[in-house]
């Protein structure tokens, strides 16, 4: 009775609450009391006098009483929700994701595993219209390479794309991209073939003219060229398209494209081609160029410069495309860019083709012109009807300048083209892009998926996330009770400083859908799991060996180059000279 009144008692108690108590330690309190308080009987069968009995029954109760009484007090005392759910919350965080795998023909997909609701889920990450464009941004080390673009690759080859790939650290991309192409050999038309185009192993880089006469059909491509090789070599134009030291050298140098892919066919319509032509002094060289009845319009303005003998404007005009071209006269360079192993067109139906283009970090500054031409020119090929389905995979693609990559994505859908770029941040798309230029590629991409990053780039991509209803608890202590109320609130369903927290290989995105295969969650926050297919790197054999290079042969077509071009000089400015049509062009000052 004793027992049942105190506990009767404890019930209205309403102790002042403290932090440190928990329902664990009232309980075993508790616990402790009723074992000597209910147990005090079995004292009476020891043999000793009836008054020792006596006491040790009153003491082992009331110790047990006292016990019960504490680990009901410290029960009340007890803030009854707790205060600590981490440091940040992360129960709250996550919301619903698409777990269902969606299959295209031109869909690519990624297994992954997200918290919801406290419990981890399996998941799919679908593109399922990856022709809308794949944007991947992530700092160095979020695992960009191996738990996206590998992956990537792998599902291209085996659905039977033609695919071109920018491998900033040949080989190792380039590598991975023939190991799967082997693989999948079967899935590729019998006259489908790999080529690999760097300036690191010349033994195992096919030679290809990125200007070569048969893809220049206007002026406005000898243009594009120029333009493209001029304002990769110098960043700081990129912001000044329009201004007169910025133009003059673009049409200067379109001007020596041109005239070279209008003599005897294109036979010297090559990039070292016009390197040499440029360096050639001015009254030879624009006596050959006021010749060429289609350039007059580019070169006049020189020309008239020169007569009048305002020197020092037109130095500064052809300087500027003079030395930056300059930098570009190496012999492996121009190696790689007078042979005509294969073209640019990987999508043609006779003949599609696996292109690797390979960097080399430690020479970013000198090959950036050549890979962003390279890149340029192939976007014009293949950005056509008819033509064999294909995929366009740049890694790194803020190392290098390739504008045209906006057209692929805007326009390349209906072409079967799915492009794929991955930079680290904006901040560096921004130093090889205007301001302008690098919003459109963030803004342009369909699909989106980011690693860790900060600044700027995660709050960009925060704002593109659907906000979620999340329910906010706020707990009040006083010294007697704890009031408890709650509220609702819209919130972003990633904020910025989770973006700034992610892990290697957790990724947050933003998937597009097609009209006939809708997707009702189109955000993901998840952890990207590779299967032992997708993990395995061993190689089926090394890259092929186009052919034996050695230096002496190098040496010798660099030697050719600048011969061709003396000998083109010499032999033109005869012919003009010897036509008194074509003599009256003669330009002297």
């Amino acid at each position: 009775m004793a027992l049942a009144f105190l506990i009767i008692s404890l019930l209205g108690v309403r102790g002042r609450k403290e932090e440190t108590f928990t329902y664990r330690g009232g309980f075993w309190l508790m616990l402790i009391g009723l074992l000597p308080y209910l147990s005090g009987t079995m004292i009476f069968s020891l043999n000793a006098e009836p008054m020792t009995l006596m006491c040790l029954y009153m003491g082992m109760t009331f110790i047990g009483y006292l016990l019960v009484l504490m680990g009901g007090v410290r029960l009340s005392r007890v803030i009854s929700r707790s205060l600590r759910g981490g440091a940040f919350r992360r129960h709250n965080e996550g919301f619903q994701q698409e777990e269902q795998l969606r299959k295209t023909d031109f869909s690519l997909h990624l297994r992954a595993r997200y918290k919801w609701q406290g419990k981890w889920r399996d998941s799919y990450i679908s593109f399922i219209n990856s022709r809308r464009g794949i944007l991947i941004c992530g700092s160095p080390g979020s695992g960009k390479s191996w738990f996206l673009i590998e992956p990537m690759i792998g599902q291209l080859t085996e659905k039977g794309f033609a695919l071109f790939v920018f491998d900033f650290k040949f080989p190792v991309l380039s590598q991975h991209v023939y190991d799967q192409f082997q693989r999948n050999r079967d899935k590729y038309p019998a006259s489908t073939q790999f080529y690999c185009i760097n300036f690191t192993d010349l033994s195992r880089s096919h030679r290809c003219n990125v200007i070569a006469p048969e893809s220049m059909e206007y002026m406005a491509d000898a243009i594009g060229a120029s333009r493209t090789i001029l304002l990769s070599m110098n960043k700081t134009w990129v912001n000044r398209q329009g201004d007169f030291f910025v133009e003059s050298p673009v049409n200067f140098l379109a001007a020596l494209i041109w005239f070279l892919r209008k003599y005897q066919g294109g036979i010297y319509c090559t990039l070292p081609h016009a390197i040499e032509l440029a360096q050639v002094p001015y009254d030879k060289l624009f006596t050959l160029l006021n010749a060429e009845p289609e350039i007059q319009t580019l070169i006049g303005p020189f020309i008239e410069a020169y007569r009048n003998k305002t020197m020092e404007m037109l130095d500064s005009q052809l300087s500027s495309a003079r030395i930056p071209l300059g930098r570009l006269a190496s012999p492996d360079l121009y190696y790689v860019l007078t042979g005509n192993d294969g073209s640019l067109d990987i999508n043609d139906p006779a003949a599609p083709k696996i292109l690797c283009l390979g960097g080399d970090p430690p020479r970013q500054e000198a090959l950036a012109p050549i890979l962003s031409l390279y890149i340029d020119r192939l976007n014009k090929r293949i950005n056509q009807q008819g033509k064999y389905k294909c995929a366009l995979v740049c890694d790194e693609f803020a190392t290098v300048r390739a504008y045209s990559m906006t057209t692929i994505i805007a326009t390349g859908r209906s072409n079967n083209i799915v492009p794929i770029i991955a930079v680290q941040d904006l901040s560096q798309l921004r130093t090889q892009y205007s301001r302008d230029e690098a919003d459109l590629f963030l803004n342009i991409a369909g699909n989106l998926v980011c690693g860790q990053v900060g600044g700027e780039t995660a709050r960009w991509v925060s704002e593109r996330f659907p906000g979620v209803v999340r329910y906010n608890k706020t707990v009040s202590v006083n010294s007697s009770d704890t009031s408890v109320s709650r509220s609702e609130q819209t919130t972003s369903a990633v904020d910025v400083a989770t973006i700034a927290n992610l892990s290697s290989g957790e990724f947050v995105g933003i998937v597009a859908d097609d009209p006939e295969l809708e997707v009702e969650f189109k955000a993901f926050h998840a952890r990207i799991t590779k299967d032992a297919k997708s993990t395995d790197r061993k190689r089926s054999e090394e890259m092929p060996v186009v052919r034996q290079v050695d230096a002496a042969m190098i040496e010798a077509n660099f030697q050719q180059v600048k011969r061709e071009i003396e000998e083109m000089v010499t032999t033109e400015t005869q012919r003009i000279l010897g036509d008194p049509v074509l003599s009256k062009k003669m330009v002297k000052r």
